[in-house]
């Protein structure tokens, strides 16, 4: 496990110094999904279960607590996150982790929440001595993949947590947790980093059109990184290129042809580009596609904004049941028949 901080977190990592003082029970990481609040809340984790951090509140890397902690397999650390993320050891979260479980195979599909049992486990880890007579650490991610019945003994544990016990939570969306778990955490931001250090980190990893893939994940740049090495940029444009074009006949071939491609892209990709035109429209400035600026122009023209917001509200319903499409084909027929729908 790596939990060496991004460049643009060293500031932030500073701030949290702060709070050692007088730590609370529970931290909760929050901010846009894509820019290593997972990494950082690991490497706190780390730093709070060292024996011998630096001055700086750093682990060491090098005592007994922190080799356990590289190989997931200290005894006062927890990680909780949905089977999905654990789902091979080559699978990735967001920040680029190894699964830290090896699941015997089966043919039912990971779970993409965090449930119940997962949380009840906790229970008897909590239960029990610290190894070390230290602290115990719990990171749990994203906190915002709760279902309703982990988060409700969640919620228990944090209003009567055990001594020397620190949760860490970390969420992409603070509105789609309870506010009983919201009032019970300090929250602690972690801001996008700025266009330049994103940038130079991107070139840093040898990422061919850096900028234009920032662009494309609104800045974050571990989603930029991850999108560019996805192999999907080729479908993306061909996908764009109808959005630029809208007509019944291309949106039916579009369809047929991007049918394979997961369902749950297409619809974000879409609603970039409906804030694109929106954008365009009212201010003149592109956030996400700069290289469409041509076409996004052309199209802002030529829609009504009562329109363009009620087509944004629409795709924004779709990706409630992205994930699960019926029949994808005549999902994305409906869904590009629809967007053509305004532009007429």
């Amino acid at each position: 496990m790596s939990t060496t901080l991004y460049p643009w977190q060293q500031a932030s990592w500073q701030q949290l110094q702060q709070l050692r003082e007088r730590l609370p029970h529970a931290i909760l990481f929050h901010g846009a999904e894509g820019i290593g609040k997972t990494a950082f809340a690991e490497a706190f984790a780390q730093s709070l279960l060292c024996e011998t951090p630096s001055a700086d509140g750093h682990a060491c890397g090098s005592c007994i607590a922190c080799g356990w902690f590289a190989q997931y397999s200290h005894p006062d650390y927890r990680r909780v996150r949905p089977e999905i993320l654990d789902d091979g050891d080559a699978a990735e979260g967001e920040d680029g982790e190894a699964a830290d479980t090896k699941k015997a195979k089966t043919t039912k599909a990971p779970s993409k929440e965090i449930k119940i049992d997962q949380i009840r486990a906790l229970g008897d880890f909590m239960n029990i001595s610290t190894h070390r007579s230290g602290m115990r650490v719990i990171v749990l991610y994203p906190a915002e993949v709760l279902n309703t019945a982990a988060a409700n003994s969640l919620l228990k544990m944090l209003e009567e947590p055990p001594p020397q016990t620190m949760f860490l939570l970390v969420s992409n969306s603070l509105d789609r947790l309870l506010p009983t778990i919201l009032s019970r955490c300090r929250k602690f931001a972690l801001a996008m980093p700025g266009h330049d250090a994103a940038l130079q980190w991107l070139k840093s990893q040898q990422v061919s059109d850096a900028d234009g893939w920032l662009a494309e994940q609104g800045g974050a740049p571990l989603a930029a990184f991850e999108a560019s090495q996805a192999g999907t940029r080729e479908t993306m444009d061909d996908f764009l290129r109808q959005l630029a074009q809208p007509g019944v006949d291309g949106a039916l071939k579009a369809a047929d042809r991007l049918q394979k491609t997961p369902v749950p892209d297409l619809v974000a990709w879409l609603q970039r580009w409906l804030y694109d035109v929106l954008s365009v429209k009212l201010s003149g400035t592109i956030r996400y596609y700069p290289r469409y600026k041509k076409e996004l122009g052309a199209l802002a023209s030529r829609v009504e904004t009562a329109a363009l917001l009620q087509e944004i509200k629409a795709v924004n319903d779709r990706r409630a049941i992205a994930e699960h499409p019926l029949a994808p084909k005549l999902f994305i027929e409906d869904m590009l028949l629809e967007y053509s729908t305004i532009f007429s």
